[in-house]
């Protein structure tokens, strides 16, 4: 195969509705060719077939009026891909236009591959030196002509005039070492450091993708750590996610772990302490809440709403099911009724008992709310209902170890008071109080019970 200065080159740029391939469309596209020296232009608006938002169109200058009678994506995907056929895909952070072009391509049936060149990673190879290697600062530091920015050929003229510059400046050997070295690491985000991809451990741990700023983008936990981490890169077309991770991410930091629960408690722990923008779970659950069986009268058995914070921790024997809001407990619990044909009026949710529920006037309830039912009868039929909601009381009479390769993981009333590696770390973890009780932090140790072990009464006298 020729070497990639050789071959026929494809600089192209894409203006689209948003930064998500799954879910945004090509508003512009310009391909800009250079076959055997000679260059050849070629750009076209494209109809969205949905609404531009309003700060793209302050970006772009591409309007809902614009596009509103050029061809979609579709009539014109013959001719995008006989105008790549054969060449190079160049584009300056090549990861979102080729994802973005793949995912567009893929929609009308048509499966897209080819070499990438990222002028980004050109840029970084050849010019450490500069402290920026948007197009903007690349525009500046070469003197290229600044034409329309933010509009496809502008952009794609750009970067061609960039490979120009550097094709007839560079030495030979250089250039080609600083094209091997793009074309090797093809997916990994144009802004990250090589370095930090190289330097990833292999085994369990914790991650940390930050962007720029130090802001924290997202924590994340594997056996095998940089299997993981570059899995993160290798679908970003597919996963709006992943794209939006690819696009942000600045830099990797790692963190070594004893093995999966160290891992697990040590992702939670992150998590709740930075917050990461692109973490949904593991949030902080201050407000955590639970259904708790008493007994309105005689046989009739009801829940009622507890916070974790009015319990006592790992004591209660009848608490059924963790929720992070009193929203999404009452949310499950009609839910469950709906599934058992339970009473609403008995559950409290709705009424009062002596009239017709809602859900008995549906048929969904066997009538205990009118007679037809007993309270005892359905008392018993909603404890079988919660049976696997049931939450696992503390087995212990004081706190527990977890052993996990040389550490020893410290937990009182599903509680985490740390991980010790020997008996000064571990008496100072038991002198330093208790912390409070962490749904998250519950369902990760709940599933290790059987590894617990109570401390020994030497350690703890």
């Amino acid at each position: 195969m020729p070497a990639l200065s050789d071959r026929p080159l494809a600089f192209v740029d894409l203006e689209t509705t948003g930064s998500t391939a799954s879910v945004d469309r090509i508003t512009e596209i310009a391909i800009v060719t250079l076959v055997d020296g000679v260059s050849q232009s070629w750009s076209q608006l494209v109809n969205p077939q949905r609404r531009i938002p309003e700060f793209i169109t302050r970006l772009t200058g591409i309007s809902d009026a614009m596009v509103a009678a050029a061809p979609s994506f579709a009539e014109i995907a013959a001719e995008v891909c006989q105008r790549l056929d054969g060449c190079v895909f160049v584009a300056h952070n090549a990861r979102f236009d080729y994802g973005f072009l793949k995912s567009e391509l893929r929609r009308v049936g048509i499966d897209f591959r080819a070499a990438v060149l990222c002028t980004v990673k050109l840029s970084r190879r050849l010019y450490p030196q500069s402290a920026r290697h948007n197009l903007d600062s690349v525009i500046e530091r070469h003197g290229i002509v600044r034409r329309e920015r933010h509009r496809a050929l502008g952009d794609a003229l750009a970067i061609h005039d960039f490979w120009r510059i550097v094709a007839a400046s560079q030495p030979p050997a250089a250039l080609a070492a600083a094209l091997q070295e793009a074309a090797e690491k093809p997916s990994l985000p144009p802004w990250l450091d090589a370095t930090d991809v190289d330097t990833l451990p292999e085994g369990c741990g914790v991650y940390l993708f930050f962007g720029e700023n130090g802001l924290p983008l997202y924590v994340g936990k594997s056996l095998h750590l940089r299997r993981r981490v570059l899995a993160h890169f290798a679908a970003d077309h597919r996963a709006a996610k992943e794209m939006a991770l690819a696009q942000q991410v600045r830099r990797i930091e790692t963190i070594a772990c004893a093995g999966e629960v160290d891992a697990l408690l040590c992702e939670a722990r992150l998590v709740k302490e930075l917050q990461p923008m692109h973490n949904r779970q593991l949030r902080r659950n201050r407000d955590c809440c639970s259904w708790r069986l008493i007994e309105r009268s005689p046989g009739h058995w009801q829940p009622e709403l507890v916070q974790a914070r009015d319990l006592e921790r790992g004591g209660q024997q009848a608490l059924y099911g963790l929720y992070s809001s009193a929203r999404q407990a009452r949310a499950a619990l009609n839910k469950l009724a709906g599934e058992h044909a339970l009473c609403l009026s008995m559950l409290g949710i709705e009424g009062t008992p002596g009239k017709a529920c809602f859900a008995q006037q549906l048929g969904r309830c066997r009538g205990a709310c009118v007679g037809t039912e007993s309270p005892v009868q359905h008392s018993l039929r909603l404890q079988q209902a919660l049976a696997g909601w049931r939450l696992q009381s503390w087995p212990f009479a004081g706190p527990a170890l977890l052993a996990e390769g040389d550490l020893q993981h410290v937990v009182d009333h599903w509680c985490h008071l740390g991980s010790a590696r020997d008996e000064a770390e571990l008496a100072e973890l038991l002198d330093s109080g208790t912390p409070a009780f962490d749904r998250d932090t519950y369902r990760i140790l709940v599933k290790h019970a059987a590894r617990l072990r109570a401390l020994p009464a030497v350690v703890t006298a």
